[in-house]
């Protein structure tokens, strides 16, 4: 279970940077007003994440119990960051149907990688958590 939560950690990682790479290159942290994510708020996300994966990492090669319970107190915060950016990404994904010049940079996002990211964000904390219970 330890590795299938390391699977999937990878893929919602990759879809964090699919994700990532569109708001950059729609000036996301750039231009003002081009999106409605805070940059603390993205790199924040990004960085507890990839803080929690590299924890990850180490408790697969050590097998340390406190390291898989120190991943899961991580993907908390992750979590409600994650919850939040959906929070602000969905007024942008209904209003998709205008110019794309005027839409936030998040209103660029496929649907799919949206979907994808949160329902593999999911798995991975279910499947670190039963990984530090010893289900």
């Amino acid at each position: 279970m330890a590795v299938a939560a390391l699977v999937t950690w990878l893929v919602t990682a990759a879809g964090g940077f699919v994700m990532l790479g569109i708001w950059v290159a729609n000036g996301g942290p750039s231009r003002p007003g081009a999106s409605r994510f805070p940059p603390a708020l993205i790199f924040g996300h990004f960085a507890l994440a990839a803080i929690g994966l590299v924890v990850w990492i180490v408790y697969l090669v050590t097998d340390e119990d406190a390291l898989a319970w120190t991943a899961l107190v991580l993907l908390l915060p992750v979590a409600l960051l994650g919850f939040t950016m959906l929070a602000r990404w969905l007024p942008a994904y209904r209003a998709r149907g205008g110019d794309a010049a005027s839409r936030p940079a998040e209103g660029r996002f496929p649907v799919p990688v949206v979907a994808g990211h949160g329902l593999f964000a999911v798995a991975t904390v279910v499947l670190v958590l039963l990984t530090a219970l010893e289900v």
